[in-house]
């Protein structure tokens, strides 16, 4: 099941799995993966889902996850080896609650406050030094880094229906207008085309 619903690169391109990039986020190594994903889930979605509203959040929460698999399939275009777990749509949420409440403070370990936006900061800071470093290891940190850049970019709202749909809107309308120019025929101007006072 992890080889059809599991994000293998080498699949994508050469069978055409186009699913994998959503599927591949409930699919989860063992038990302590899974409740580490659900634990950050509780802890910063529940806010988040206040935030933005129910059906907002899951939309951000899909469009994270298929975008850190998509990163990571960009990366490692011919790896044969499968990437499972929610954690790139975890890290969008976690930079998504950064950006938003930088402000408040959350317990490390359950008893080393630390305000969000440093925390949020240093589990980047580690993704991204850990992407270029570790080759063999278990960890797909580069998709970690995908579910914060589709996060950044949905915060923005290059991601947004609306945006795509207005921007897609003002394309064709572009289009159209250079495809029905109108063209005036110039004629020289008689004498009795003016007025006389």
């Amino acid at each position: 099941m992890i080889l059809i619903f599991g994000l293998t690169p080498h699949f994508v391109l050469t069978k055409l799995f186009l699913w994998q990039p959503l599927t591949y986020l409930f699919f989860h190594a063992d038990f302590y993966h899974i409740l580490m994903n659900l634990f950050v889930l509780w802890m910063f979605g529940c806010e988040m889902e206040r935030y933005l509203g129910s059906r907002e959040f899951v939309r951000f929460f899909f469009i994270t996850g298929a975008g850190a698999g998509l990163l990571s399939l960009l990366a490692h275009p011919f790896s044969s080896i499968p990437t499972i777990g929610a954690s790139g749509a975890i890290y969008g949420i976690l930079l998504a609650y950064g950006s938003l409440f930088p402000e408040r403070r959350v317990y490390l370990y359950f008893f080393i406050p630390i305000k969000v936006k440093y925390f949020v900061a240093g589990l980047f800071g580690l993704a991204f030094l850990s992407a270029f470093r570790s080759a063999g290891s278990p960890v797909d940190n580069v998709a970690h880094l995908g579910g914060g850049l589709f996060a950044f970019l949905y915060l923005k709202g290059l991601l947004s229906w609306r945006n795509i749909y207005q921007l897609s809107r003002s394309w064709r309308a572009k289009r159209s207008r250079k495809n029905f120019r109108v063209y005036e025929k110039k004629t020289r101007p008689r004498d009795d085309d003016y007025w006389i006072n």
